[in-house]
């Protein structure tokens, strides 16, 4: 139920209102838009009284959600959502409400001195995060994994070094511990539906950059997003990452730049978009990074190898530092246009 507080009500109504519907079991989550404040109710709301609550003196409209997603809604907050990615704010990054940034870096940490030197080569790009995998999903199992921990003390390293915020994929709810001092953690497209993990997610306060799965709707995507914050992490950052469909000869995936003003409509979350996995071809990626930039995505995820052909996982849609970098500032010229 969404609940829309009249201009100029005296704190005390508004304090008393939300207290009788906490004390009814109801999470009552406050918004404050540009002169109003909405009151997000969460719940079996179908017991409330709609037309005792219309006639409350502090309350202008009040009405049910159809809508399977709640905290996830723009009807519940209907300013745009902005995303600190930064441990404890420091060197944070903004993304949403305006915000714009790259997340850039190799698929799979491999080694110390490949993951300092795109680190560095990625900050030279003017980006202002970095990503990169230390523990890694692969269709086969006997695939390069990832260098897990050290995976992990490895980009906390270029961290140190660079100033850029990280993200990078958590796996598994075992292994969230690792993840305390992460920037942002990153929810994969083969565990968008792991609800569990999700959950355990959801009892954080890291910013969670969650992945569209495979082959996942919008109203999925979004329905994942709910289980994060329903369990108090509302620090969620969407990714369109491609889906599968009947194409699969001349693109991995297929990039669903649509979701992005359906999204945009849908929710005040924050919307990413990720072209190396949506064509998984290089040469594809910069027209469809600038796409996604002009369609009004809030930020770019671009893989960045120091030698594509012989990376250990998806090395044909990584771009060398030196195309990334001639992208990032292609990219800047299309925000540029649009905040015109």
């Amino acid at each position: 139920m969404v609940i829309m507080i009249k201009p100029n009500s005296p704190k005390e109504k508004i304090e008393h209102l939300v207290t009788w519907l906490e004390e009814k079991d109801f999470i009552v989550r406050q918004f404050h838009g540009e002169g109003q404040l909405v009151l997000g109710i969460i719940g079996k709301t179908n017991t409330l009284d709609l037309e005792m609550l219309q006639s409350l003196d502090i309350v202008e409209t009040a009405s049910q959600m159809s809508d399977p997603f709640k905290a996830a809604n723009r009807k519940m907050h209907p300013d745009d959502s902005i995303i600190n990615i930064g441990v404890q704010g420091t060197n944070a990054v903004k993304i949403g409400g305006g915000h714009f940034d790259i997340m850039a870096g190799p698929c799979s940490v491999e080694s110390r001195e490949q993951i300092i030197y795109l680190a560095k080569k990625i900050k030279e790009a003017g980006v202002g995060i970095l990503r990169g995998g230390a523990f890694k999903p692969r269709t086969s199992p006997y695939d390069f994994q990832g260098m897990k921990d050290e995976g992990l003390e490895l980009l906390k390293e270029a961290r140190a070094m660079t100033g850029m915020p990280i993200v990078t994929e958590l796996m598994d709810a075992k292994q969230i511990h690792l993840f305390e001092d992460i920037d942002c953690i990153q929810v994969g497209a083969r565990n968008t539906q792991n609800y569990d993990l999700l959950k355990e997610i959801g009892k954080t306060n890291t910013p969670v950059l969650l992945k569209r799965g495979l082959a996942g709707t919008i109203k999925e995507l979004l329905m994942s997003a709910e289980y994060i914050m329903a369990n108090g992490n509302e620090n969620v950052i969407l990714c369109e990452r491609g889906i599968r469909t009947y194409e699969s000869d001349y693109t991995r995936n297929t990039l669903d730049l649509s979701a992005v003003p359906v999204l945009r409509k849908l929710t005040h979350l924050p919307i990413v978009v990720d072209p190396s996995h949506g064509t998984g071809k290089a040469d594809l990626v910069p027209s469809m990074a600038l796409a996604a930039a002009a369609a009004g995505a809030d930020g770019l995820m671009i893989e960045v190898h120091n030698d594509p052909a012989n990376a250990l996982s998806d090395g044909p849609q990584c771009l060398t530092p030196e195309e990334f970098h001639t992208l990032a500032g292609q990219v800047r010229k299309i925000r540029e246009v649009l905040e015109q």
